[in-house]
């Protein structure tokens, strides 16, 4: 088999220069994008191109650039994105269109651009960055929790119409990670006072932008850690789970959000009362 070759975006730091690292570290070429940048390596593999996801003509010739070079490509990687802090009255108009250009139409394009090609080769494997704020939302995140559940409601429609094509789609549910993504690469909308108590309450600080600590980050899992668990998932012969839940707290977190979501659709007629066993199964079906 010919050596195969990922496309990942958002490659300058956290997960994507993970994932890059350790692509690389199993032999496998990459063609890694960043939005100006540099990405703090270098390797014989390695392929660096700049890219704004959200300039739909620009993945198309990223996609298409990386099949002449290298004849095919096996496994896109979104995980160009940002967070914004900002009650739904806060976001300005031109923040929402930025988050949404970047954090869903981004992959919406990148998507779009593969298709063809993997379906040409009868395989490939599209892996969604979302994560716990694509399954439940919070106060003062609705935007970036609006463009992750757009991604993966869009992600599981795609999984449907590819499936007997060979192409795999993996969305990826990332809980709290040890990168800076909290920090230095959130944005904040501008504060209105009305929302100073529940945001004190909820971020821990009415200030905005809440306090700088450097060198400081997210907490949670090593992002070595969750590349590590990505690139096992993807060398998997099996199809696998089309949510693929990530980190140490993540699965409570998930756990904890659809219970409620339950919860609250049983108050209603025709719902079934009662709680849900999240327990994993075995390999036979048993709990």
């Amino acid at each position: 088999m010919s050596t195969p070759t990922w496309l990942i975006t958002g490659a300058s730091g956290g997960l994507g220069l993970a994932l890059v690292e350790r692509v690389l570290a199993a032999g496998h070429r990459v063609v890694a994008t960043t939005r100006g940048t540099a990405i703090p390596v270098e390797h014989p593999a390695l392929t660096v191109m700049q890219l704004d996801p959200a300039d739909r003509a620009a993945c198309r010739t990223v996609v298409d650039e990386t099949v002449r070079r290298h004849g095919r490509l096996d496994v896109l990687v979104n995980n160009a994105g940002y967070g914004l802090v900002g009650a739904i009255e806060e976001v300005s108009e031109a923040q929402a269109r930025d988050i949404v250009d970047v954090d869903l139409f981004g992959p919406l394009w990148l998507s779009q651009a593969v298709l063809p090609h993997m379906r040409a080769q009868g395989s490939g494997h599209i892996v969604q960055i979302s994560s716990v704020g694509g399954v439940g939302a919070m106060p003062f995140f609705g935007l970036y929790n609006a463009a992750k559940w757009g991604l993966e409601g869009f992600s599981e429609a795609l999984a449907g119409e590819v499936d007997a094509t060979g192409i795999r789609v993996t969305i990826a549910e990332i809980g709290a990670m040890d990168t800076r993504w909290a920090t230095g690469g959130m944005r904040f909308a501008g504060p209105r006072p009305e929302y100073d108590g529940l945001r004190a309450a909820t971020l821990g600080t009415a200030e905005v932008p809440w306090p700088a600590v450097p060198d400081a980050t997210g907490g949670g899992t090593a992002p070595q850690v969750v590349a590590a668990q990505l690139v096992d998932h993807v060398a998997q012969q099996n199809p696998g789970p089309l949510r693929l839940v990530l980190g140490q707290d993540a699965p409570a977190q998930i756990a904890s959000v659809l219970q409620a979501r339950r919860d609250d659709y049983s108050t209603q007629p025709g719902f079934p009362a009662g709680s849900v066993d999240w327990r994993p199964r075995d390999e036979g079906g048993a709990r």
